[in-house]
């Protein structure tokens, strides 16, 4: 199936955001060419023609940066979550540069943007991000270490590991401030300690925070034989063993962890679900 690509305008740029990391949100794009088959934004998406055929149909803002320029006068200052529930720089940015362009328009007018990626595309623009550094962050999301990891045949169209790694390292050794999404954790596929222990040697080096989080079971996967098998498996799982493990290994490593939308102890009210809802 091909890529299809349709241009479409909008009346709004910046979201609300639900998360008190976060004031806004910023999605150029509708849908996501990565596809990766666990995402949770298929069940946030309003539009079925995207959510029917994920990751080979997208919707391109064409007008954003003209809404954009209008609402950053308007709005008051704070931090902008780029890629809620899109990837700002899936493929198509290559050709649209929707995302770099609202960061030149967020960060000269005074802004914060928090970027969060898995694709190695982001350097590219590695001589913008290293100019407004003081007013970004980019959190590469890790799901392996390895190109042949069993995660690879959930996420067929993003960049490969090792990619993403370069990009982390690339962008920490510019004096970028990085951090590391180590989700979805899922059973039997990247949930071993050696994983773990790989992906929190990786943040130690470059001065990164990991945000870790489970697979979220999500009313698609329930239509998909294969991902409700995984779903299944996750609602079995001892998550409270595995999070104590990398709790551990974090403090042995000495890395800063935090659970990336809920803790066993506090915040249970910072869901995935209120995070995705805001970025609509």
């Amino acid at each position: 199936m091909r890529l299809k690509i349709i241009e479409t305008t909008v009346s709004s740029a910046l979201s609300k955001s639900g998360l008190p990391d976060l004031d806004y949100a910023l999605n150029p794009y509708i849908g996501c060419s990565h596809g990766c088959l666990y995402c949770y934004a298929r069940d946030y998406v309003p539009n079925r023609e995207v959510v029917d055929n994920w990751g080979y149909v997208i919707y391109v803002k064409k007008n954003l940066l003209d809404v954009l320029e209008r609402e950053v006068k308007r709005f008051r200052k704070g931090v902008v979550g780029l890629g809620t529930i899109t990837d700002g720089y899936q493929p198509v940015e290559a050709l649209y540069k929707l995302s770099i362009r609202s960061i030149e328009i967020l960060v000269k007018n005074e802004f914060k943007v928090s970027i969060q990626t898995k694709s190695s595309l982001i350097l590219r623009d590695l001589d913008v991000l290293k100019r407004y550094r003081s007013y970004i962050d980019v959190g590469i999301t890790i799901t392996s270490t390895k190109n042949d990891s069993p995660m690879k045949s959930l996420e067929v169209f993003s960049s490969p590991p090792s990619a993403r790694i370069e990009a982390l390292k690339r962008l920490a050794s510019e004096g970028i401030k990085t951090w590391i999404f180590f989700g979805p954790i899922i059973p039997g596929y990247n949930d071993s300690v050696s994983e773990i222990k790989e992906i929190l040697s990786i943040a130690k080096e470059t001065r990164s925070v990991v945000y870790f989080d489970k697979l979220r079971i999500k009313r698609f996967m329930w239509k998909d034989g294969f991902l409700s098998q995984l779903a299944r498996k996750a609602l079995e799982y001892d998550w409270g063993n595995l999070f104590r493990q990398i709790r551990d290994a974090c403090n042995k490593m000495g890395v800063e962890c935090r659970y990336a939308f809920e803790s066993e102890e506090s915040n249970r009210n910072r869901t995935l679900d209120l995070y995705a809802k805001s970025a609509l």
